[in-house]
């Protein structure tokens, strides 16, 4: 499918079966005009999550660094590893600007800010997702932030960590799996499972 120019990233379309595809890369079968967008799931696994509307011409990418280039033109880097130049001043390390993919032109930001919606795309939480409640410093080591999921559970992790998707609520499709179930939730879903799997075997031995 590569090879026959069937497959696009990022809106281009790439023939090399080894080019590499990763965290918020949109995927497209041109063919079938289908698209889907790479997350992590809970247990930090990638996943593809169908796309709709017009959630293929965009991509949100982090802001990584913010400097000065040669004679004296602004620029800022993003996770993707995109230079974007004269961006907007506002613009600051740990923001999220959304991108369109069609001019590569940034046409929203997302501060880093108490409120915002983060994905965690490294460490032990990653995956997970929830409302930024505080952002703790620490001279000479890593910033801790604090967070809040949508099942009410505290968790904390490193600022390099983070990733915003949105203001206050994400503006992108997720997974269904992004954040821990409880007990209860854990022992319904693996009682569906068992249903599903007796309900095929009865069906194989009919």
């Amino acid at each position: 499918m590569a090879k026959e120019g069937n497959i696009a990233i990022d809106g281009k379309i790439r023939k090399d079966v080894k080019y590499p595809v990763g965290f918020m890369d949109i995927v497209t079968l041109v063919k079938s005009k289908v698209s889907y967008r790479m997350l992590y799931d809970c247990k930090g696994r990638f996943g593809l999550k169908k796309l709709t509307g017009n959630e293929s011409e965009y991509k949100l990418c982090k802001v990584k660094s913010r400097a000065m280039g040669p004679k004296g033109i602004p620029h800022i880097i993003t996770h993707d590893g995109r230079t974007i130049r004269f961006p907007d001043p506002t613009i600051k390390t740990n923001d999220t600007v959304k991108i369109n993919l069609r001019n590569g032109e940034i046409t929203d930001i997302y501060k880093f800010e108490v409120g915002c919606t983060v994905m965690i795309s490294k460490g032990n939480n990653i995956g997970r997702f929830g409302s930024l409640i505080e952002t703790e410093k620490h001279e000479g080591s890593y910033d801790i932030i604090y967070l809040k999921d949508p099942n009410g559970l505290q968790f904390a992790t490193r600022i390099t960590n983070a990733f915003v998707i949105g203001s206050n609520k994400p503006e992108i499709t997720l997974l269904s799996n992004h954040n821990y179930l409880t007990i209860n939730q854990e022992k319904g879903s693996k009682g569906k499972r068992r249903h599903k799997q007796s309900v095929v075997e009865e069906e194989a031995e009919s």
